[in-house]
């Protein structure tokens, strides 16, 4: 029997509540040890392991099982799986050319099987991967082979992966996803634009990596970022789209309030389009996110608990939570 969205918004409404809170937060923050949150996290029936990392991939393969199970349409998942194959793609080129050992490396979940994007590698056969894929790929590597430059390599990767989330996206005609992958590409585009500006990047480079997307002049990021960071964050603070301005006032201060501060954008915008939907897959779609904001926060506690940083020092870092 087909799923509906009636029956599955109803399952994930009643998931949500054991997403965390910012009481279970404040909870974690208490601890003394990575091994006390491991031990917290098993209490709460977080996940299974012995490790952070064993407990969150154990939550992961968990979550997307139930959400498997209960998706009327998982196709609208699968721009948040394509990120996962570029970063996999990124390491079998690399790992391949220095002869270096890089199977540990790669991640999960993802659309190409890991097994299949190996062996296209080794024998250059870039026409088994989605058309979106195949160009990128084969430039990519040609730049690796030819000229050793992975900052260009990875440039061409991540471009095609960010074209084709913003058509993703598009084709799903999910005011969310539209919404989260523009503000997502949008804020790499400025991240790209301003380390190509400290570092003297070339206008080749530029234009290869920055992406077309609404609100963004890509000639005119271009043309401030090939004059220095004085001139690029100047015309990025009075950019009023997605508030840019605001998000470079922070970068100027401190680039991790900045990268704090476009995170707690994108879950502001589940929040408003799916917590408060009642139809259709965004309410699924915001699940995911708040699952996702909830790794950020274990991974960042246990960061902290890890290096003994001051308590209030992780509670400054910590982003906002869907649940």
């Amino acid at each position: 029997m087909a799923l509906s969205y009636e029956f599955s918004i109803g399952s994930v409404r009643a998931r949500e509540n054991s997403l965390f809170s910012e009481a279970d937060a404040e909870q974690m923050l208490a601890l003394r040890s990575e091994g006390d949150l491991v031990r917290y996290l098993k209490d709460k029936g977080y996940g299974d392991g012995d490790t952070i990392d064993a407990i969150m991939e154990s939550n992961t393969r968990r979550m997307w099982a139930y959400i498997k199970s209960i998706a009327p349409d998982f196709n609208l998942f699968l721009p948040f799986f394509i990120q996962n194959d570029i970063h996999n793609l990124k390491t079998v080129l690399k790992g391949t050319m220095a002869d270096r050992e890089y199977e540990t490396l790669l991640i999960e979940p993802c659309s190409i099987p890991k097994e299949a994007l190996i062996k296209a590698v080794e024998n250059r056969r870039f026409e088994q991967f989605p058309q979106w894929l195949q160009r990128p790929a084969n430039r990519a590597y040609q730049i690796l082979a030819e000229t050793k430059d992975a900052r260009l390599s990875d440039a061409y990767l991540d471009r095609g992966v960010l074209d084709e989330l913003l058509a993703q996206a598009k084709r799903s005609r999910s005011p969310f996803l539209m919404a989260y992958f523009n503000t997502m590409v949008f804020y790499t585009d400025v991240k790209t634009a301003l380390r190509g500006a400290r570092v003297n990047a070339s206008r080749y480079y530029l234009e290869k990596a920055i992406v077309e997307c609404e609100g963004l002049d890509k000639a005119a990021v271009v043309k401030a970022a090939l004059q220095g960071s004085e001139a690029l964050i100047k015309y990025l603070k009075a950019q009023q789209a997605y508030d840019c301005h605001k998000a470079i006032e922070l970068f100027v201060s401190s680039p991790s309030a900045f990268e704090k501060f476009v995170d707690n954008r994108l879950i502001g915008l589940a929040k408003q389009l799916c917590r408060l939907s009642s139809e259709g897959p965004e309410p699924l779609l915001g699940y995911y996110i708040g699952c996702v904001y909830e790794r950020k926060m274990i991974t960042l506690i246990a960061s902290g608990l890890k290096t003994e940083t001051p308590k209030e020092q992780i509670r400054e870092r910590l982003r906002e939570i869907y649940g």
